[in-house]
């Protein structure tokens, strides 16, 4: 167990100390717990390492917004327990964790298992909108549809013991910690550079994973040069809970025998003997080779304002939006389409004088003065996604309705009121 700074994250150790290190990367929502059932078989062979994502487990609650921002955290945490080399095996956002460490320090992993996990986790809009309930309701409406989600229907019904320690996983975690990993995954998509997944990977997926399947892994096993795919039947997307025997089997055959040398944990001076191989355990699915994506030429020379524009507009009014906009452009408004996206989004959005919480206080404002309400609508969304709680915006309103009339204010509350009650009305 460990105490942990802002900068790290929260730890536990299983196996011998002078094993080699193999890192267990948790889902969103879920503790270092939901590895438990892997734990005593692996810690036979390697030193397991597990980890909890911010404001999940107990962990102390430091918000941290990117996929990129965790994976550093993590490695401060391995850097100050001396641990520089590693195995890796991560569920869904810990996959994408494994996923970046294998592009942006190659040299830290040895061997790597993507459980659950996808290049792109759905779409920006689904999970910034996710983070809007739970920003207005808390998390209790995830939790309570999170067996729905992880498990399959029949798994559910029979353990309903799991099912309820799942949905208090999901009730106990930290809402901001939620919030900003629901962020992390919005903004990951490392789809174009798989191809630079330089280490053996083993891609593992339930048959019945309806939130990251089957389609996803086979895309991951066709981007990354030298990997494998286990599909295992009868389980849903928090399979090393569902299926834990298979699960455990897979990973102990990959490590043993994808596990490239030198064993260097950092931690202490290991004997010069491979470790004892264990015997390869019977596949649950068939396991098939791919071959590697081409690996794409990277970008000549830093985004202009346009691409910088392009991004931050996709991020405040969602991709759905954005995407109809530039559809409907024509050679009589595209003009305007690329003004406005270089300009407002690529300038005046980009500006670091203001956050975008308080770009949207403005925006609203002057959209009610003006009584552009078809905008009014859209910046309401945007202003959820980009951290207003109902009450702000009503309060924005309200002062609105002093300094730009009540008529005007009176139909920009009706507007309002219509995209606040769609956009934070959980998912049956």
């Amino acid at each position: 167990m460990s105490e942990t700074p802002p900068n790290t994250l929260q730890y536990r150790f299983d196996g011998p100390e002078d094993a080699p290190v193999l890192i267990l990367g948790p889902s969103l929502g879920t503790t270092w717990h939901m590895w438990d059932r892997q734990v005593p078989e692996l810690a036979e062979q390697w030193r397991v390492f597990r980890f909890d994502l911010p404001g999940h487990g107990g962990a102390p609650a430091h918000p941290a917004g990117s996929v990129a921002e965790l994976t550093a955290r993590l490695l401060a945490t391995l850097d100050a327990l001396g641990v520089q080399r590693f195995g890796y095996a991560g569920c869904a956002l810990g996959g994408a964790i494994g996923i970046e460490l294998a592009l942006r320090h190659p040299a830290r992993v040895a061997s790597l298992a993507l459980v659950a996990a996808s290049p792109r986790f759905g779409t920006a809009d689904e999970f910034r909108q996710r983070g809007v309930v739970v920003r207005t309701n808390g998390l209790d409406p995830i939790a309570r549809t999170a067996p729905d989600r992880w498990f399959t229907g029949g798994f559910a019904a029979a353990q309903p013991a799991i099912t309820e320690w799942a949905v208090q996983m999901v009730r106990t975690t930290d809402p901001g910690c939620y919030i900003a990993a629901c962020e992390a995954l919005a903004a990951f998509d490392v789809r174009p550079e798989l191809g630079r997944v330089g280490v053996p990977t083993l891609v593992l997926v339930g048959s019945d994973d309806q939130v990251t399947g089957p389609a996803e892994a086979r895309t991951l096993v066709a981007g990354i040069p030298d990997a494998r795919l286990a599909v295992v039947p009868g389980a849903s997307h928090l399979v090393p809970v569902e299926q834990p025997a298979a699960v455990t089997d897979l990973l102990v055959h990959h490590f043993s025998t994808a596990w490239q040398q030198p064993f260097d944990t950092g931690q202490t001076v290991l004997p010069s003997a491979p470790a004892v191989p264990v015997p390869a355990a019977p596949q649950p699915a068939p396991v098939a080779e791919i071959a590697p994506a081409a690996v794409p030429a990277p970008p000549a020379g830093p985004p202009d304002r346009y691409e910088t524009g392009l991004k931050i507009r996709r991020e405040v009014l969602g991709d759905a939006h954005v995407d109809r906009a530039l559809a409907q452009a024509d050679e009589f408004s595209g003009d305007f389409q690329e003004f406005i996206t270089r300009y407002a989004w690529g300038e005046i959005w980009d500006r670091p004088g203001l956050d975008r919480r308080t770009r949207s206080c403005i925006t609203l404002t002057a959209l009610v003065a003006g009584g552009h309400l078809e905008e009014l609508a859209f910046h309401t969304r945007a202003a959820l996604r980009n951290g207003l709680t109902p009450v702000e915006i009503k309060e924005v309103l309200l002062q609105a309705a002093v300094y730009c009339g009540v008529p005007a204010a009176n139909s920009a509350f009706r507007v309002a009121q219509q995209v606040i009650r769609e956009e934070t009305t959980p998912a049956e």
